[in-house]
């Protein structure tokens, strides 16, 4: 099993740092190279630059009260949350995320959660 992952290509590990501007100020952010395919794969399925899907998980972020101190490890759960949510079978392939249906994703988490408690 380990080497499937210790095999994986290094150039996804590596790290880049982009500068994107949100609501007129530039931030930095680094992340590994395969957070930043997700993350262009996530924005590509509604029509956004990886920029514009930052920017706009930093505002719903921000209207959901969530601290944005961390918002490196909130993007990389973001990714991982996607890729998840796919495997599951809850993000048919080719359907842009603003249409899924979230309120209903949550809703069988939260019965999945408690049915295992």
């Amino acid at each position: 099993m380990c080497r499937l992952f210790i095999a994986a290509d290094p150039a996804l590990w590596e790290s880049t740092t982009r500068s994107i501007r949100i609501d007129g100020m530039v931030t930095s952010i680094r992340l590994e190279n395969f957070f930043w395919t997700v993350l262009a794969e996530i924005g590509g399925r509604d029509g956004l630059a990886t920029t514009q899907l930052i920017t706009k998980l930093y505002h719903e972020a921000n209207e959901a009260g969530h601290d944005s101190g961390n918002f490196t490890s909130f993007l990389r759960v973001c990714c991982g949350r996607y890729l998840a949510l796919q495997l599951s079978g809850e993000l048919p392939d080719g359907l842009p995320i603003g249409k899924i249906d979230a309120g209903g994703i949550l809703e069988r988490e939260n019965l999945r959660r408690k049915a295992v408690a």
